[in-house]
């Protein structure tokens, strides 16, 4: 019997090696490298030595195109990001931190498509059949349809699965899942790879929608190699903080639709409830008045949401001021602020600056540049903005404020909401109508927009 030769794989990138380092050269981490033995031939499959009923190729002219059916649930929120529902064969990965909600979340979704006359297999790794059921009648969950499996051997999983035949599985989670002709540890990079290529071949042969919950490392990305979320035909990401109720579900990569799509969740003692219009919850705390405090319409996805951000300006004795954001990025708070001392004239280099996105959201896109700006401003100048007001942009590192995408949904949402006024780019005025109750303000440059939003 040949020896079976052992590698160093990297736990954290996926990185191999034929032997041991420190310091990974793929990511460099330190002791991420973990000896492995590598699988002989005759548990590689049909991949490694071919197969004789392998598919032929097809011209794609002769191939049959038709829309995929999709699984609706019960809860909006959740068909907006997955696309309009869940697609049969499909295979999403769904990360979050700790007691975010992620195993509420599925078991709630396994009910109701239970309920919907479709037989659902629940698969805890890391919880006994027992300590399941505590959780389903907390959430009043009671189907006949909805099967539950204490199981970490993918074997015996996959033969559940055929027997059972259910219309949709739930794994929690990959990183408890062993296939045992992989002789590293249950977490490993080379078991993770092996059990969700397993799992994938089962969703695409059988027609079964999978859904596999994945732990995160402290930095927030999914445990395990990267290859997991490109194997996957989605990925979702359960943000929040633990100490607050609402809950953010995102869509990172989806091929049934497009990314970056958000729902929103309130966390109650019943369970996780939609929340259908999120920007009446971001505002509803909201001080009006008070220098520092602006309203951006900012796009997730496909929907506008009015959020509120706040900055505060005070003096500091020291050399260094600081210079904090939370929610935004924070390189672009010292970017618009070397704009607003450049272009407009404010000494702000001796100011510390701290703004935040209240609500707990996190804002990425140009857009919201303008309102973070006229709050640094309205905070420095310790005079508030206009209540009514509403403020879109980008700001270019010559004081220019340049256009936006998708202005006309930014504005509408900005209206139904009871705003009176929206300070926009001046080259997004044309090529659409505004609603008549509210007043749409074109400018150029950051200065013209601080003169209408501060009134000088």
């Amino acid at each position: 019997m040949a020896k079976r030769k052992s590698k160093f794989i990297c736990q954290s990138c996926g990185y191999e090696s034929p032997k041991w380092m420190g310091k990974c050269p793929g990511c460099n981490q330190w002791n991420t490298l973990v000896e492995e033995l590598e699988a002989t031939k005759s548990t590689r499959g049909n991949w490694a030595t071919g197969s004789k009923t392998s598919q032929k190729p097809e011209k794609i002219t002769s191939i049959q195109s038709q829309e995929e059916p999709r699984i609706k649930t019960s809860m909006q929120e959740l068909n907006r990001v997955l696309g309009g529902g869940i697609v049969p064969g499909s295979l999403v990965l769904i990360g979050g931190d700790p007691g975010i909600g992620k195993s509420t979340l599925l078991l709630q979704v396994s009910s109701q498509l239970a309920r919907h006359d479709l037989d659902v297999l629940y698969i805890s790794g890391e919880e006994s059949a027992r300590q399941t059921k505590l959780r389903a009648d907390r959430l009043a969950i009671k189907t006949d349809r909805l099967y539950v499996l204490s199981e970490t051997n993918l074997v015996d999983i996959a033969n559940q699965i055929d027997q059972l035949k259910p219309g949709f599985v739930v794994i929690d989670s990959i990183q408890t899942i062993f296939k045992e002709e992989v002789t590293s540890a249950p977490g490993s990079v080379s078991q993770v790879r092996e059990c969700t290529s397993e799992l994938m071949r089962i969703a695409k042969q059988n027609h079964i929608p999978i859904f596999i919950v994945g732990h995160v490392t402290k930095e927030g990305s999914i445990a395990g190699p990267r290859l997991l979320e490109h194997m996957v035909d989605a990925v979702l990401y359960f943000e929040g903080e633990r100490h607050h109720t609402f809950r953010i579900l995102r869509g990172v990569k989806n091929r049934f639709g497009s990314t970056n799509e958000m729902g929103i969740f309130e966390m109650k003692e019943e369970g996780l409830t939609e929340v259908l219009n999120p920007s009446e919850i971001f505002l509803e705390e909201r001080s009006q008045g008070v220098a520092g405090s602006t309203i951006v319409a900012s796009m997730e996805g496909t929907r506008p949401v009015l959020v509120e951000i706040q900055s505060l300006i005070s003096p500091t004795s020291f050399g260094n001021p600081r210079r904090m954001a939370t929610g935004i990025d924070h390189n672009r708070v010292p970017l618009l602020m070397a704009v607003l001392e450049k272009r407009v004239g404010l000494m702000l280099q001796n100011q510390d600056a701290y703004v935040k996105v209240a609500g707990g959201v996190k804002l990425d896109e140009p857009a919201i540049d303008l309102a973070v700006a006229i709050s640094i401003a309205s905070s420095f100048r310790d005079k508030a903005p206009h209540a009514e007001d509403v403020l879109i942009g980008e700001v270019g590192l010559t004081g220019e404020i340049r256009r936006v995408s998708r202005i006309d949904q930014r504005v509408q949402e900005a209206a139904k909401l009871g705003f009176k006024r929206a300070i926009i780019p001046s080259r997004n005025i044309d090529g659409w109508k505004a609603p008549s109750t509210i007043d749409v303000v074109g400018v150029q440059s950051v200065q013209e927009a601080i003169k209408i939003a501060l009134g000088d």
